[in-house]
């Protein structure tokens, strides 16, 4: 089967195979032939090295396609079945799942070390324990999240993270209030997303911030009340705030440098959320000083931080009543055969959301 594997961390190209075998399968793995895949940044950030992640591999864990077998043990599926891909799955036995913190189980990361498929020339492993950008891929039965009928596949794979992180980060981290003021910075597929779950909590100033002119221009289609690039930035802050600072600060970028003046750009009170996924050795910079004296609530956000499963439900439900739009953020599509041109897409930042047609 084909797929497109990652030689070795830190090169940019992928290269589609098709002497690649999907293994694994047996008690609790299900088997999934993958209709349709997201992109995401956290994929670049795994191929570059910033995410740790074992090489050779299959990159991505957006997707969404239909199981095609099922292992002994696994109940609640069946072949035919229609599923989303979830790279996070929650055991239902840890202490964090116990406290109703899912999106803290580390069972799915204890699969990143188990390959998912097999070369001539030795094991690669699948992104996240997942790896998406394949024909067909074996995982854990509770990777694969059933999905409504009315749901198309490329509407799914990007619930499987992008929208659920962002929409997550505003509607369960932060918890927005109503008329209150916000700051998006960076405005790829999960910023636009965060924008959409402000503009749901009734934030009444929805500030976008990005380098890319297409991406501050698709922020307001979404929600935005206004878009700068970084370097306006302290004037939006004077003119939305009076200087004061936004209520709540979204960090979608995920270095230190962009925490900062997130952080800089939160009131005294206000919250600074971090949802950008950054490198261990980049160190975001507080004095004691200020962390007392501003009390500033610094909030990370896993995965939109809150029950997995009641995400992807809760999505499907805006999403059908028109509440929020997710075909308008797969801005590109292309064919299996041509990935590596979503991935200068992305890097670029003329797409939001490139979907991989497998």
């Amino acid at each position: 089967m084909r797929a497109a594997v990652l030689h070795e961390i830190g090169q940019d190209k992928l290269e589609v195979l098709d002497d690649v075998e999907a293994v694994g399968f047996g008690p609790g793995k299900v088997r999934i032939r993958v209709r349709a895949a997201g992109l995401c940044h956290s994929d670049l950030s795994a191929m570059s090295g910033v995410l740790p992640q074992p090489g050779p591999f299959v990159p991505g864990h957006e997707g969404a396609g239909e199981i095609l077998e099922v292992g002994e043990g696994v109940g609640h599926l069946a072949a035919g079945d229609r599923v989303v891909v979830c790279w996070l799955p929650a055991c239902g036995a840890c202490p964090a799942c116990k406290r109703g913190q899912t999106e803290l189980c580390l069972a799915g990361f204890m699969n990143a070390g188990t390959p998912n498929f097999r070369r001539p020339g030795g094991d690669v492993f699948g992104m996240a324990g997942t790896g998406t950008f394949t024909e067909e891929v074996v995982v854990d039965a509770g990777c694969a999240v059933p999905i409504p009928d009315d749901v198309p596949f490329d509407i799914a794979a990007l619930i499987g993270c992008g929208v659920t992180t962002g929409l997550g980060a505003a509607l369960n981290t932060a918890d927005v209030a109503a008329g209150s003021s916000v700051a998006v910075i960076g405005c790829g597929g999960v910023g636009i997303s965060v924008i959409q779950g402000a503009r749901l909590c009734g934030a009444a100033e929805i500030v976008a911030v990005d380098p890319v002119v297409t991406r501050r221009e698709a922020a307001l289609r979404f929600g935005a009340t206004k878009a700068v690039s970084p370097d306006e930035l302290p004037d939006a802050k004077q003119q939305v705030t009076a200087g004061e600072g936004f209520d709540y600060v979204f960090e979608v970028v995920g270095k230190s440098a962009t925490a900062r003046a997130a952080y800089e750009n939160t009131r005294r009170g206000g919250t600074l959320v971090v949802v950008g996924a950054g490198a261990m050795d980049d160190f975001l910079q507080l004095n004691m000083f200020e962390l007392f004296f501003d009390e500033k609530r610094i909030l990370p956000s896993m995965y939109g931080g809150g029950d997995i499963l009641r995400s992807y439900e809760r999505t499907v439900a805006l999403w059908r009543a028109g509440r929020v739009d997710l075909a308008g953020l797969i801005t590109h599509r292309v064919p299996f055969a041509d990935i590596n041109e979503a991935l200068d897409q992305m890097r670029t930042g003329t797409a939001l959301r490139t979907c991989i047609e497998m």
